[in-house]
């Protein structure tokens, strides 16, 4: 089962926003034994957005997506989650009273009284608008709940509560996946030398060690360090060692300068 995640905003493609999700993310899913499969970056384009999700929909993938549930003219990601799907995009209950909430208590902050039915407080009403069917995830930073739809979970574009929400689902419905696998990396720096004089090698090892990866990272270097590509090995532990330790030898056999890190 593949983990993907879409980030949605056209701030992150324009450059006006760096994007914090994707190195998180990879660090939460780390952290319990879990890896992302694939990512992708969607402007804030109707089209585009309801197509990936489309797709995605189609697949068995477990999907994170951040961004675009608010409700100002620039959110366009529950709709296109409902449209994906074919489905009505209906008021959720329960996110109303969250949200209705949530305006109740601004209000007791400010010091002042609260009308629920403002145009403006109607109109935040929006932020409870889900595909049919749609279950909660709740956001501990203001109430403010996204979405789940057929293993997509749908969160707000800000860190400070997407992260907490992506917890929350992966801690509530995946925990049987956690450190399913055992898993191991090792690496070397070979030094002044062709990828290409290296490919055999690559294609042999995964040969030899079918439950392993092997990767090479090729790098110029800087005034610190020499021109060096990063190989190592990756994948069920007893194959990554042996994969391992039969990389070392034969770069030994070629004479060629390497060192562990």
């Amino acid at each position: 089962m593949a983990i993907g995640l879409i980030i949605i905003g056209d701030e992150i493609l324009s450059g006006r926003r760096v994007d914090q999700h994707f190195p998180k993310v990879v660090q939460m899913l780390a952290a319990r034994g879990l890896q992302l499969a694939w990512a992708e970056i969607l402007a804030d384009d109707p089209a585009r957005i309801t197509a990936t999700l489309k797709r995605t929909f189609a697949s068995d993938d477990i999907v994170f997506c951040c961004g675009g549930i608010g409700a100002t003219p620039d959110d366009h990601t529950r709709l296109a989650a409902a449209n994906a799907l074919g489905l009505p995009l209906v008021l959720h209950e329960e996110g109303k009273r969250n949200i209705q909430q949530r305006i109740v208590q601004m209000g007791q902050e400010a010091g002042h009284e609260v009308d629920l039915n403002s145009a403006e407080n109607l109109h935040r009403l929006k932020m409870a608008e889900f595909a049919q069917g749609a279950a909660l995830i709740p956001n501990p930073y203001n109430n403010i709940a996204g979405f789940a739809l057929h293993k997509h979970y749908f969160v707000p574009g800000f860190p400070v509560m997407a992260w907490p929400m992506i917890e929350w689902v992966l801690d509530h419905h995946y925990a049987d996946l956690f450190n399913r696998e055992p898993h191991l990396e090792q690496s070397v720096l070979v030094y002044e030398t062709a990828e290409s004089a290296l490919t055999p090698l690559m294609v042999e090892l995964e040969a030899q060690y079918p439950r392993v990866k092997v990767f090479s990272l090729p790098s110029v270097g800087d005034a610190n360090t020499r021109r060096h590509i990063e190989l190592g090995v990756k994948g069920e532990p007893a194959q990554t060692l042996g994969a391992f330790q039969r990389m070392c030898d034969e770069l030994t056999r070629l004479g060629v300068e390497f060192n562990n890190i």
